[in-house]
């Protein structure tokens, strides 16, 4: 049996973005073996990798929405995932990124991740968004800060490592 998931395609001048699809998979892999997936629970085993590669598909299934695959126009080499999350035991939903080394110092992950705040806001009508951080990750500061985001020093975090809490700017104010 198949079961059919809609996800959009977003688009900005220089970047599609898609939902994920099996080709995507290496990538993946190869990031959460590499150094630089650190700030986001380190490497892991390739069973690991392959459950949490998979359930991109089911945290579209379950909520209507997801991370979607950066991408290049002209080109379906993913770059890395950005896009909303809420996983269970979550307080709220996540406007998360992660970009692969290929993406690194080229405005790709704002440009990716301005679309997709525009698409949570506009079509999914949320009226706040907050990212969650690890401290000692300064490129990801940075970009959340460039996006105009700010710490909530009192916010709470599902994890059990060390992380900050960067509120979005609300839809007004983010436009």
């Amino acid at each position: 049996m198949k079961i059919e998931i809609n996800i959009p395609e977003l688009e900005t001048e220089r970047l599609i973005l898609r939902g994920p699809k099996p080709g995507d998979w290496q990538a993946e892999a190869d990031f959460r073996a590499s150094d630089r997936a650190k700030f986001v629970g380190g490497t892991e085993t390739r069973l690991r990798v392959w459950r949490r590669f998979a359930s991109r598909w089911g945290h579209w299934a379950t909520h209507g929405y997801g991370m979607f695959t950066v991408t290049m126009r002209g080109s379906d080499e993913p770059l890395g995932v950005v896009g909303p999350l809420f996983p269970d035991g979550w307080s709220e939903p996540e406007l998360g990124w992660i970009l692969y080394a290929a993406a690194e110092g080229k405005g790709i992950a704002h440009e990716a991740a301005s679309a997709c705040r525009r698409y949570v806001y506009d079509d999914l009508g949320w009226t706040t968004a907050i990212s969650y951080i690890n401290p000692e990750n300064t490129r990801s500061r940075a970009l959340a800060e460039r996006l105009g985001c700010v710490i909530e020093p009192d916010a709470k975090h599902p994890f059990d490592v060390p992380c900050l809490v960067y509120r979005h700017p609300a839809p007004e104010a983010a436009a």
